[in-house]
């Protein structure tokens, strides 16, 4: 067997691709499927590609997937014209399950190049023309891939493949299990130095770009890091770098939201804040409140609930304690997509099951102040496990 490339970091076993595979190709036997065709451009939200193949799509390249009921997958990568290789099932080294890999120099800011991908998938999906094509992903795979197919193969049958793959890829194995484990533990430690560096005349970025740096030497390869300070009474609404220019000040409250992918890529989460100095009774006040609003969460995720039944509930919690009720997503599934199904929302079909990785983060601004706590469970027959991060569950003051 070829042995896998050193240069690698943290690849996933061939045993559990395999059981991917397998998994996938019995419930698209049953649905009458030939062949799934998928595209991921980054691994931030990226993960059907990486799933398949081990392999994450980056930096807006498009990495397109023709994955047969029958046969071994078709691999459409960023690379020079006219490459093209036949590789045996156990690889390359890096490459695995992939029959044939083909390359094309095609960029999303140069529109001529968009038919570039898809006329080399077309040629995975040939001996599928006139069967049943599954389409996974659509919301992230380009027009002109779906555009091009759809023209190529008039006489295929196409349809949405995303909730037959999803109802699989977010029940985690054993091994992915560890690998969320990871992820959480590689986050505490980023945390922790980030804490243990910040003072005033910092900026917010500096902060993040010690969690980041922490991140990337443990084994990350991807993800965000978010943060905000502010005057204690002043609302400390995290963003992106874009908007992490203010410099610290002694006496300021700072949030940090550290999502990044463990080794092996599968995500977390883990948020906290600190205060420059002592912590004011409101902060102290809303924080616990806020652990109380997560164990009533916690108290609702067991397997079979449906999603809606608990955002439901919990907005009336919220409600009843006269803090503001969630609109958009304070608690959701990871792995290798940093929002991941199910959603705890009234628009999710998927209920709670065993073995998801699940975040759980209220948040909300309340007499001036942000107030959160963020961290992953894994959930068990009975609910959610133990708590994955071991970062403890305070406002962290800094003398």
């Amino acid at each position: 067997m070829t042995e896998l490339s050193p240069r690698l970091q943290t690849p996933i076993s061939m045993k559990e691709l395999e059981r991917r595979w397998k998994a996938v190709r019995v419930a698209m036997k049953a649905a009458k499927i030939d062949a799934l065709l998928m595209q991921n451009n980054n691994d931030h939200m990226g993960g059907y590609v990486k799933w398949f193949t081990d392999l994450p799509a980056t930096n807006g390249y498009p990495q397109t997937i023709v994955f047969p009921q029958d046969e071994d997958m078709t691999l459409v990568s960023q690379g020079p014209f006219g490459m093209a290789k036949t590789l045996p099932h156990e690889g390359d080294g890096i490459r695995r399950g992939v029959k044939l890999w083909l390359t094309t120099p095609s960029y999303s800011s140069c529109h001529y190049t968009a038919p570039y991908d898809a006329e080399l998938a077309a040629k995975g999906l040939q001996p599928y023309a006139s069967g049943t094509i599954g389409l996974v992903g659509m919301y992230q795979m380009s027009a002109a891939v779906v555009d091009y197919v759809r023209k190529e193969f008039p006489k295929a049958k196409f349809v949405d493949a995303s909730e037959l793959v999803d109802r699989i890829k977010i029940i985690k194995s054993p091994e992915e299990q560890d690998l969320v484990r990871r992820a959480a533990a590689m986050q505490d430690g980023a945390m922790r130095a980030a804490f243990g560096a910040i003072e005033p005349g910092m900026r917010d970025r500096d902060v993040a770009a010690i969690a980041q740096e922490w991140s990337q030497r443990h084994g990350s390869e991807n993800g965000i890091y978010l943060c905000a300070s502010a005057p204690l009474g002043e609302s400390a609404a995290f963003g992106q770098r874009h908007y992490q220019n203010r410099v610290i000040r002694e006496g300021d409250y700072f949030t940090l939201l550290v999502e990044d992918s463990g080794p092996g890529g599968m995500y977390t989460e883990l948020g906290r804040t600190c205060v420059l100095g002592k912590a004011s009774a409101e902060l102290k006040e809303e924080f616990q409140f806020c652990l109380e609003a997560r164990r009533f969460t916690l108290n609702l995720l067991k397997p079979g609930t449906p999603c809606k039944e608990i955002w439901d509930q919990y907005n009336a919690f919220m409600k009843k304690n006269k803090r503001p009720e969630e609109a958009r997503l304070y608690c959701h599934g990871q792995g290798y997509d940093l929002v991941e199904r199910p959603l705890i929302r009234n628009d999710e079909p998927l209920p709670i099951e065993v073995g998801t990785n699940i975040v759980v983060h209220p948040t909300y601004v309340h007499r001036g102040i942000m107030s959160w706590v963020c961290d992953n469970y894994i959930i068990g027959k009975d609910g959610p496990g133990e708590r994955l991060h071991k970062f403890p569950e305070m406002i962290v003051e800094l003398g």
